[in-house]
């Protein structure tokens, strides 16, 4: 048996279903990108049926990623797998991965089939997805309340139909760690071609348990783990990629397992999940939260003082976290914002450096010192903003005070054309999303949430704003950064708009298909 164990990222997936607002194609690209750098050996890029978006997103995930396998999920119907095979066709590598309840409460209650019909529907999947690739996985979805029994005869006919990988969900988070591990224990003990998949774990964390069942699991011989960066996902989320994976780094000499991980790249992918994803990670989170590091009583920080392992049993430089803040103004070069972004892991085809530079400018004018919070946040909305939009802000202005009525003058790019609008409202940010509404002629659009952060520290921290929309049935989460409140308020519908403009030019595409195929 190997002693790697492989890493199958459904951030993209589970993650992404459980958001309060969909993230676009380019965002999960940009996602999809990080996980390629982060050394994960599986995508799963998304649900391909399950929207013409979707769909979109999968198959230009599985264009661009060359270093891993991408990865679309099916159930057990014919046209699922067919969506999967199609989006998933430019793909130098990829898998299909189908799935069926096996639980007799899901059997029974939400399938309404028997046991054998479930059986002969998993086969028929597996070999229906095995036409487009050999690499085919199958899930036996809430096999952690299945009978054992019954879970051992559904493997060996995957694994005989044709399955290369076989997944074993606690799509719950029910079990605990040596009730799960038992489970792949006796798998291993009754299901006589299971040598020739790999076993796979899929764990909830309801209960808290999805890290420790998947290491428990790993112990009993599986060598795939499911899991999603900073733990997100359905309910209360997945198994946290980042901490399974420096487990195994941390304790590889007791386990004697490891990951093709490269740990060094941890944080910026948690950074950049938790900013695309509008999903906070909690200070106290293992490995990247904000105090993962940090030491706040004086016997500890005493203790570090002296050698670092006395508190530390890894170094925050072992999952990206750099503690040199090197302090830029207006000063500062090209040559050292390069130097900087490289020292922080920003490789030069990362951004673009005269784009960055001239934001940089602007910003260190703006507060005077620019530290690396700052950089990296600065080249995080570059990303965003610097791309081809459909809505473009070229000029803001607002007054407000306590003895005048609030109001802004917005000039925006609209496509190829520049229009002008002023507006007031309940403040300076009302008004100018007055005034932005108008030029767009009032689309039905509603915020349905503000908030408002700071993106480091101090009274001249940048302004970050996140806004949630509701458009046509689906949400659209926006981001905007500026040193400004308004500015940043701006920025984030902005995003928003070009987010749901690039949403209707899916649906009118498909729409045309559907029209040309009527023909």
């Amino acid at each position: 048996m190997t002693n790697q164990v492989k890493i199958f990222d459904t951030t993209l997936r589970d993650g992404e279903q459980a958001l309060p607002a969909s993230l676009s194609g380019k965002e999960k690209l940009q996602i999809a990108l990080a996980l390629e750098r982060l050394g994960v050996d599986v995508i799963e890029a998304g649900f391909p049926v399950s929207s013409p978006g979707d769909f979109d997103s999968v198959r230009t995930i599985a264009r661009e990623i060359k270093n891993a396998t991408v990865c679309g999920l099916a159930r057990a119907v014919t046209a699922d797998i067919d969506a999967c095979g199609k989006a998933l066709s430019v793909a130098d590598n990829f898998r299909i991965h189908t799935f069926i309840a096996t639980s007799d409460i899901h059997v029974g209650t939400k399938l309404r089939k028997s046991q054998d019909e479930v059986v002969d529907m998993a086969v028929a999947a597996v070999k229906q997805a095995r036409h487009y690739t050999d690499d085919v996985e199958f899930s036996c979805e809430d096999a952690g309340r299945t009978h054992i029994d019954y879970l051992c005869r559904m493997v060996e006919a995957a694994i005989s139909a044709g399955a290369s990988t076989v997944n074993i969900p606690d799509t719950v988070g029910y079990t605990t760690p040596s009730e799960f591990g038992a489970i792949i224990k006796q798998l291993f003990n009754r299901v006589p071609n299971i040598d020739q998949a790999i076993i796979s774990v899929h764990c909830h964390n309801d209960l808290g348990l999805a890290v420790a069942n998947s290491l428990a699991a790993i112990e009993q011989g599986a060598r795939q783990v499911e899991c999603t960066i900073n733990g997100i996902g359905e309910r209360a989320g997945n198994c946290a990629l980042e901490e399974i994976a420096m487990i195994l780094q941390t304790r590889q000499e007791m386990l004697g397992l490891h990951t093709a991980i490269e740990s060094t790249e941890i944080s910026r992918t948690s950074k950049l999940v938790s900013q695309l994803c509008n999903m906070p990670v909690q200070a106290n989170k293992a490995i990247v939260g904000a105090n993962a590091f940090s030491h706040s009583s004086g016997i500890h920080q005493d203790g570090v003082l002296k050698a670092l392992n006395t508190y530390e049993i890894m170094t925050p430089e072992s999952v990206g976290i750099n503690k040199n803040n090197l302090n830029l103004t207006s000063r500062s070069g090209r040559h050292v914002i390069k130097h900087r972004l490289k020292e922080l892991g920003y490789a030069l085809q990362d951004y673009n450096l005269e784009a960055v530079y001239a934001d940089f400018l602007k910003l260190a004018d703006a507060k005077g010192t620019v530290y690396d919070y700052d950089l990296e946040a600065l080249l995080f909305f570059d990303q965003q903003k610097h791309e081809e939009a459909h809505y473009q802000l070229l000029y803001l202005q607002a007054n407000s005070g306590r003895e005048i009525i609030p109001s802004a003058t917005v000039k925006m790019q609209v496509g190829n054309t520049e229009i002008t609008r002023a507006a007031t409202g309940n403040g300076p940010v009302d008004a100018a999303y007055e005034a932005i509404m108008d030029i767009l002629g009032h689309p039905d659009i509603d915020i349905v949430d503000f908030t408002l952060d700071s993106k480091g520290e101090g009274a001249d921290a940048l302004a970050q704003v996140s806004v949630i929309a509701e458009y046509k049935g689906r949400r659209f989460h926006g981001i905007g950064l500026a040193t400004d409140i308004v500015e940043a308020g701006v920025n984030a519908l902005i995003y928003v708009l070009n987010n749901t403009h690039v949403a209707d030019q899916i649906d009118e595409h498909k729409i045309q298909q559907e029209q040309v195929a009527g023909v």
